[in-house]
């Protein structure tokens, strides 16, 4: 049997097609990913042990990959073995130095359990899949402070050069009861010395985690190298709620003090902007310098249960990999699948120009619709019948998503897709948006609705909901992407202004085919002015056999590789 067909089981079990994830065994967090010497390098937190997160103490898992599809595993880079890490492996990040090393910077827990910060360099920066590390005996490179409570002191970022030509890096720290972000500085990548201030402090949340820093253009889409500054550049500070969700904001970096400014109301974390709405955490990106953009990966849970882990074997997957930029308001990132899933499109269907009345829905129809790539935009001709919105409801978004839902009419909307339905429409996944009036203008809610996405009782099945900060007033229309993958649904609204990722665990997928439709449920008709979807094909993704692993890489990785398998 072949790893495609060992790795793919036409869904059983929630299994993707395209999405990374293990052949076995538990993951979470991303970490360290990077693009280096012609490969994309993805590492992550990792029980090697089993598919629970407490049968084993985490290391790091790595694959490899030329296009950011197709995964080659190549075991573990990092694993607990030293005093300063024995408890665990935690997370972390890659750093590429000037003289060719590469660094990894990781949070290890020692014998103690207390989190201590420890450094790894690559043993040969010339190996092209990186498959050795070595983890210095001076480690920890940095101990845990004094001020530091409840021992909430984790996950460094990327490091950066400023203009002193200093490098520095983020890392999460509750001091004194407050959710800090703090800087480190160093001449060496050895020793380190703390920044008086922090780069922000939040008193809301104690302990914030897994924050990522790094620079954005304030002009077009192109990326940044993550040491860049100074004139046409805003950073993005993101930091994570301990297993809940993932905020980000837009500001000023100033690498003189070392401090963020949030071009919005920055006090509390909990305010910023979402990376997703949906179900989607430890969010990481990597600068990549073979097509000058920034990357995110993020890590999505499993949300069937702990029986359902343990008898697949496997547990966790990742987003499918995002481009990510300034949008041209300078508030918001924008995010977007990157280019490379359209190496997976195959059939195609389309649908121009269809006029949807109240109460339409339209099959799309001719695809396998379990793993496709759904493009629509639907064009809003009448704005009047949009209803006003309490402004109760502008913080919380999933509320009003669950009290409106996908059958109840607002005027505008709610139209969108219903995916992953079965045939009598008992089990379906409804993602679409709803225009409500306000403050003189329009607000354009977004929602994914899981409450009946499944026959399953034991599973979760939430409200998704965000606002989407477009001017449909003034475009008369709203764009939605969505990849269906099995048991994950990723949506893009507004051109990807607002995410919501979400697992589906459907009953019907294992005896019948899934159904895939636009729909109004709004008063006034909406027209679906262009929509294309296709059926995505099956990637390769960690497969653990040598042919495998050859198949997957660039011509001039494949003699290194064939060489070690003999």
């Amino acid at each position: 049997m072949n790893g495609k067909q060992r790795l793919h089981h036409g869904g059983g079990h929630g299994r993707t097609a395209y999405h990374f994830q293990p052949a076995k065994n538990w993951m979470n967090d991303p970490n360290g990913p990077l693009y280096h010497n012609g490969l994309y390098h993805f590492f992550y937190q990792y029980n090697q042990h089993g598919p629970l997160f407490d049968t084993g103490k985490l290391s790091w898992g790595h694959s490899v990959s030329g296009d950011l599809v197709n995964w080659a595993f190549l075991g573990t880079a990092l694993e607990p073995t030293s005093s300063f890490d024995v408890d665990g492996c935690w997370s972390g990040s890659t750093t590429a130095l000037p003289d060719g090393r590469l660094a990894i910077l990781y949070t290890g827990r020692d014998a103690d359990e207390v989190q201590v910060q420890n450094v790894a360099f690559a043993k040969n920066p010339s190996d092209l899949l990186l498959r050795e590390w070595d983890k210095p005996s001076f480690n920890p490179i940095i101990s845990q402070p004094a001020d530091v409570t409840r021992n909430n002191f984790r996950d460094p970022t990327t490091a950066w050069l400023g203009h002193d030509g200093l490098w520095r890096f983020a890392i999460a720290a509750e001091l004194a009861g407050v959710g800090s972000t703090v800087v480190y500085r160093s001449a060496d990548f050895v020793h380190w010395e703390r920044n008086a201030a922090p780069l922000h402090a939040s008193p809301g949340v104690p302990c914030w985690e897994c924050p990522d820093f790094f620079p954005v253009a304030e002009q077009g889409t192109e990326a940044l190298d993550t040491s860049a500054s100074g004139a046409g550049v805003r950073h993005v500070l993101k930091l994570s709620k301990a297993a809940d969700e993932d905020y980000y904001a837009v500001g000023m970096y100033d690498d003189e003090d070392d401090t963020f400014s949030p071009v919005e109301d920055g006090g509390d974390v909990s305010n910023w902007r979402r990376i997703d709405h949906g179900h989607l955490f430890a969010a990481k990106t990597f600068f990549d310098a073979r097509r000058k953009r920034r990357v995110l990966w993020a890590w999505v849970d499993e949300m069937d249960t702990r029986d359902d882990d343990v008898a697949k074997g496997w547990t966790g997957i990742q987003a499918f990999p995002r481009a990510l930029w300034l949008d041209s308001d300078g508030k918001q990132l924008v995010q977007w699948p990157v280019e490379e899933i359209e190496t997976l499109r195959r059939k195609r269907v389309a649908l121009l120009g269809a006029e949807l009345g109240s109460g339409g829905l339209h099959e799309i129809a001719g695809i396998e619709t379990l793993q496709a790539d759904v493009e629509v935009v639907f064009e809003i001709p009448n704005l009047e019948e949009a209803e006003q919105l309490d402004p109760k409801w502008l913080q919380d978004p999933q509320k009003l998503c669950a009290e409106m839902s996908a059958s109840v009419q607002v005027g505008v909307g709610p139209f969108g897709l219903v995916a992953m339905a079965s045939g009598d429409m008992q089990e379906q996944t409804a993602i679409f948006f709803m225009v409500f009036k306000h403050d003189g203008a329009y607000k354009v809610l977004m929602c994914t609705d899981l409450t009946r996405s499944s026959m399953r009782e034991e599973v979760q099945k939430p409200i998704y909901a965000g606002f989407v900060d477009v001017d449909v007033e003034k475009d008369k229309s709203i764009s939605l992407r969505t990849l269906i993958d099995h048991s994950v649904i990723e949506s893009f609204g507004g051109g990807g202004r607002t995410c919501i990722t979400a697992r589906v665990y459907p009953e019907h997928v294992a005896t019948s085919n899934s159904h895939l439709y636009v729909f109004n449920n709004g008063l006034d008709a909406v027209k679906v002015s262009k929509l294309e979807a296709w059926e995505l094909a099956t990637a390769s993704v960690n497969v653990e056999d040598d042919d495998g692993l050859v198949a997957l890489l660039p011509p001039l990785v494949v003699p290194i590789l064939s060489d070690d398998a003999e």
